[in-house]
Formats: structure tokens, C-alpha cells, sequence
């Protein structure tokens, strides 16, 4: 895709093992995926990298649960993960999220520049990606999960948090 495409692909994801996999390289590789309502579950069937078939397929998933956690399986990782090569395309494990702000340049008309604020990444040990495997992600409370005034003010979550009685919030 374009430049910005790009960008934001290495500031937003959930990679449960981004890598350089090709599912057309194999007629036995599939992603599937499954949503009951609940939660939404991709899943990478045999999946071979295209720039080293012969490491082997993979098989692993995502799971997103409509209360935030987010879990990471992995069912067949042939080979170390931090052996995998990032030559062709970055490797990683983990979660991301970013922002794009469109700035007007005045002294050029039509001219915008597009800047990327990352929120926060979590990445996650490669060493501990292995065969039969789970990584759970649960998410921390944050100050718009309260409806009270009394444990918002008293909350421990690394926040200054404070409660306006106007929005009630």
C-alpha cells in the first residue's frame, strides 16, 4: 500500500507472530477465522514463511474477547522464533497501537504532513513462543471504566485520575 499504509502497519497490530508468511506457498495453508459475538478467533493453518519454506509450516492463533483480553496460541512453531529472519519483513510478537495526525504545511498550499503517535506497544519474549503454547492478555482498568466518584478518586492504576460530576465521569 502507499507510505502511510506501511507506517501505520508497523505501529498498529496484534501479532500473535508477524513474520513473512505466504500462505500461497503451500495448499495445505489456511487463515481461517470465527466470530460468535464474543470472540473473534484467526487462525494461521501451516503457514510457511516465503523466503525459507523448509523451516517448516506453522500453526497458531489470535483470540479476541469482547472484555479486552486478547490471547495469543500456538499449536507448531518448527523452529526458534528468534531465529526467523527479518530481512524481508519485520518479526514480531506482540501488540501496538498508533495515531495519524494530518498537518496543513501554510507556507504550501496542498501540502499535508502525516505524523504517527504510537500510544503503546507491548512486545512479547520471542524465547517463550513455542510448541503448544499461550500467551493471555488482560487489560489494564482505565479512569473511563469508572461510574462512581469514589473509586475513581482512590484507584491505583497509574493515572492521575479525577472525577467530573459535571459529565459524571
Amino acid at each position: 500500500g502507499e507510505v502511510v499504509h506501511r507506517m501505520l502497519t508497523a505501529t498498529q497490530y496484534i501479532a500473535p507472530l508477524m513474520a513473512n508468511f505466504d500462505p500461497s506457498v503451500s495448499r495445505n495453508s489456511t487463515v481461517r477465522y470465527f466470530d460468535n459475538g464474543t470472540a473473534l478467533v484467526v487462525q494461521w493453518d501451516h503457514v510457511h514463511l516465503q523466503d525459507n519454506y523448509n523451516l517448516g509450516s506453522f500453526t497458531f492463533q489470535a483470540t479476541l474477547l469482547s472484555d479486552g483480553r486478547i490471547i495469543f496460541g500456538y499449536k507448531e512453531i518448527p523452529v526458534a522464533v528468534t531465529q526467523i529472519s527479518s530481512i524481508n519483513h519485520p518479526v514480531k510478537v506482540g501488540l501496538s497501537d498508533a495515531f495519524v495526525v494530518v498537518h496543513r504545511i501554510q507556507q504550501i498550499p496542498n501540502v499535508r504532513r502525516r505524523t504517527i503517535y504510537e500510544y503503546h506497544r507491548v512486545e512479547l519474549q520471542m524465547s517463550k513462543i513455542t510448541n503448544l503454547s499461550a500467551v493471555e492478555m488482560i487489560p489494564l482498568p482505565t479512569c473511563l471504566q469508572f461510574t462512581s466518584c469514589g473509586p475513581c478518586v482512590t484507584a491505583q492504576i497509574g493515572f492521575n485520575c479525577s472525577w467530573c460530576s459535571k459529565l459524571q465521569r
